[in-house]
């Protein structure tokens, strides 16, 4: 069986472009009105990558993170991660809960940064995924997810059993979020790495009314 994702085209990966930004615009108004100040988030660029590349975005499989990791339900599934560097994670979190002694590197964070954590991943997942139904008219659900500070290779080796039997490619959305008025320093960079079940890209491009 051809595999669907592996006939994703420049045009597919435009129109996930564009619901990422939607997506990210729904989310930053959530977090602007969590923080109690501007947050923007923008989606610079959506690829599809391999499964080496991957590894590499992320600075290799044996680079600690932070990822958040849930379920897609519903009409289409799949797996989606949202993966942090650890020193951005800490610094965005300090920011959330004004604790700028906050660090998942410790080994026990506090439950308040990591309840926190986990509202990030509700935001951007719910957010992305809201877009996508729009457009689609697909019912699609996150389940609630879970979170881990481990080797990143650990993290996203859950999401690649599947996939890997059809594919060796999976999407990257990768994700900006700042603060509105402050210098590039402090911008936060993420991925979101989208793993569809085989065959649920058909169902949501033919949605799309791409083919």
């Amino acid at each position: 069986m051809m595999n669907e994702i592996q006939k994703i085209t420049s045009l597919h990966l435009d129109i996930l472009k564009e619901i990422g930004n939607i997506g990210a615009a729904h989310a930053a108004t959530a977090l602007s009105s969590l923080l109690n100040r501007k947050i923007d988030m923008h989606v610079p660029k959506v690829e599809m990558v391999s499964f080496n590349d991957m590894m590499e975005l992320a600075g290799g499989a044996e680079t600690v993170v932070v990822g958040i990791f849930l379920r897609i339900e519903g009409d289409s599934e799949g797996s989606m991660f949202f993966i942090l560097p650890i020193e951005q994670a800490n610094r965005f979190i300090q920011s959330l809960i004004n604790d700028d002694q906050f660090s998942f590197n410790d080994g026990q964070p506090t439950e308040l940064g990591i309840s926190a954590m986990q509202e990030l991943g509700n935001i951007l997942s719910g957010s992305y995924l809201s877009a996508l139904s729009d457009f689609t008219g697909m019912k699609l659900y996150p389940t609630v997810p879970g979170l881990s500070v481990d080797m990143f290779g650990a993290i996203i080796s859950t999401g690649l059993i599947e996939i890997s039997e059809v594919s060796d490619q999976v999407i990257v959305i990768n994700t900006s979020i700042f603060e509105d008025g402050f210098d590039n320093r402090n911008e936060v960079h993420g991925h979101f790495f989208l793993l569809p079940d085989p065959d649920s890209f058909t169902s949501i491009f033919k949605a799309l009314g791409v083919s």
